[in-house]
């Protein structure tokens, strides 16, 4: 019986190696683009994406602005960014959903996909996925997008009807205040652009630690709306904050202009009038993320505006800028803050009419000085915990907690 249970360890043991060997093989050989590479005759643009095995791909065009959007399986990808040739003004790759990946071709102008297809691998080169663009009418280019609709919404047969807005449920006295973290920008959106960083990629590592001293001091119930390198759509963001019935949503990002010598920390709230031109130009480029990510608009709900709503919202922006007042007074002297730190802007993130929320500008990855901080994990712990100071001082106000 020894031997036989001695023996019966070893395979269990030896089949616990094996599949841990398996499972490491199948990982270190998941689907990756090894490269991206643009290719231009007289007749038409080349993208080729060198694979290191065969995908199922889907190809639909979009308007407004004019791109072609190609849905993948979930893919690593390369830090290459392919410059603008031919028919591609920019390209845009990245995880997009759970298990789906997405690259973005913005193109100059109206064009057709004329052949796209995947080649095997043939001379030293691997799988390639082969996408040819050429030059297409207005007409031509709105035709395709309406069939392409059509096709997705064929699809897609049963359509979620919008949640009509209805007022947060009053809390209990003694639960805890619910705290939603958003990591701005991830996966095919990398957002604003640094020397070294991207700014999808120093948004998540400073909500990380912020949402790990909001969770140590036990005060509070913390979500975020993403914690891993994956792009949320902002309407999705912003019914994750309700969703969790959030009594506070911070919005973290990082920002770039084309001032190298412009630096420091600000903070917005919502205001359909920019408290100057460059908020009003921030809040812009923030709101195109969902075009940077290829989001089909055509279906989507529009912003209900009824009485419940302006009445919740007035009170939920003084909240807000009651919170924005306490970020700037207690991040004074723990890192740069911009002139006028607080400002308004539009930020369709910022629209959940009964959350207070904020949207915080780090800095800007522009700026040498700037960028070389946000990636510091002391400048991160230091400026995190002036951020929990702000929201303990936020929470202990007894106009706060009576609407709680």
């Amino acid at each position: 019986m020894t031997n036989m249970n001695g023996l019966s360890v070893n395979l269990r043991g030896l089949l616990l190696v094996a599949l841990l060997f398996v499972g490491n093989f199948a990982s270190a050989f998941a689907a990756t683009v090894k490269d991206i590479r643009l290719g231009v005759t007289k007749e038409r643009t080349r993208i080729v994406l060198d694979l290191q095995s065969d995908v199922d791909f889907d190809i639909f065009l979009l308007d407004s602005p004019r791109r072609v959007v190609v849905d993948l399986p979930s893919l690593e990808w390369p830090e290459n960014q392919p410059k603008e040739a031919g028919l591609v003004q920019k390209l845009r790759f990245g995880q997009f959903t759970a298990d789906k990946s997405r690259l973005v071709i913005d193109a100059k102008g109206p064009v057709k996909v004329a052949k796209s297809f995947m080649l095997p691998p043939s001379s030293g080169l691997p799988h390639r996925l082969v996408i040819d663009l050429v030059k297409a009418s207005s007409t031509e280019f709105a035709s395709q997008v309406a069939k392409d609709r059509a096709a997705k919404r064929s699809a897609n047969k049963t359509v979620k009807a919008p949640v009509p807005f209805a007022p947060k449920p009053q809390r209990r006295a003694n639960s805890k205040p619910v705290i939603v973290l958003d990591a701005g920008h991830g996966g095919v959106d990398p957002g604003a652009l640094g020397r070294k960083a991207r700014e999808k990629s120093v948004t998540l590592a400073f909500t990380r630690e912020l949402a790990k001293q909001l969770r140590a001091t036990g005060k509070y119930k913390v979500y975020l709306t993403r914690n891993r390198d994956i792009y949320i759509p902002l309407r999705q963001r912003v019914n994750i904050a309700r969703k969790h019935d959030a009594d506070l949503f911070i919005s973290i990002h990082a920002d770039a202009i084309k001032r190298k010598n412009v630096r420091g920390m600000s903070i917005y709230t919502l205001s359909e009038t920019a408290s100057d031109k460059e908020a009003a130009a921030l809040a812009k480029k923030e709101n195109q993320s969902d075009i940077i990510a290829g989001i089909d608009f055509a279906d989507q709900p529009p912003e209900v505006a009824n009485i419940l709503i302006d009445l919740a919202q007035r009170e939920t922006k003084n909240l807000s800028v009651k919170f924005a007042n306490l970020v700037v007074d207690n991040a004074r002297g723990k890192t740069q803050l911009l002139d006028r730190t607080h400002r308004f802007a539009g930020f369709r993130v910022l629209k959940a009419p009964d959350v207070p929320s904020v949207l915080i500008e780090l800095g800007f990855l522009t700026n040498r000085s700037d960028e070389k901080q946000l990636l510091t994990t002391s400048w991160q712990r230091k400026v995190a915990g002036a951020l929990v100071k702000s929201v303990d001082g936020f929470f202990r106000s007894s106009r706060v907690a009576a609407l709680r």
